[in-house]
């Protein structure tokens, strides 16, 4: 009798957490392709929302390649390309900066200045992604 009340407490206690870690999971971010596929169709949502019937059509195409195509391997090894030529592209634009610099041109400098904190955001960015 014991046994069976002691497996019937189990159970009940195993149905009753699982709507709580239903919901806890449900308060969990996604991440990957399942957040990815999220936002697509977020996006989708909106344009159909807008009547942007080409947008539609460009977001569908796009949420069947998610779908069909995207695993959370390739999406991180994507995400890992994206970082390191985020990264070549900061290392170009110090060195414009301090060619730029070198010769003195204070116009070429500011550019240069605001290229490189344009290639640090897009690095900065790039990291964020390869964390979700």
């Amino acid at each position: 009798m014991f046994r069976s009340s002691a497996l019937m407490a189990a159970i009940l206690a195993l149905g009753c957490a699982n709507p709580l870690l239903a919901a806890d999971a449900a308060k969990q971010p996604l991440t990957g392709c399942a957040a990815k596929r999220a936002a697509i169709e977020t996006q989708l949502e909106q344009a159909k929302a807008q009547g942007n019937g080409n947008r539609v059509a460009g977001l569908q195409t796009a949420l069947e390649k998610v779908k069909t195509y995207c695993t959370d391997a390739s999406l991180t090894q994507e995400r890992k390309q994206n970082v390191l030529d985020a990264e070549k592209e900061v290392a170009q634009r110090e060195k414009d900066l301090r060619k730029a610099m070198n010769k003195g041109d204070a116009e070429k400098i500011e550019k240069r200045k605001d290229k490189l904190a344009e290639a640090r955001a897009e690095l900065e960015q790039a990291k964020r992604e390869l964390e979700e």
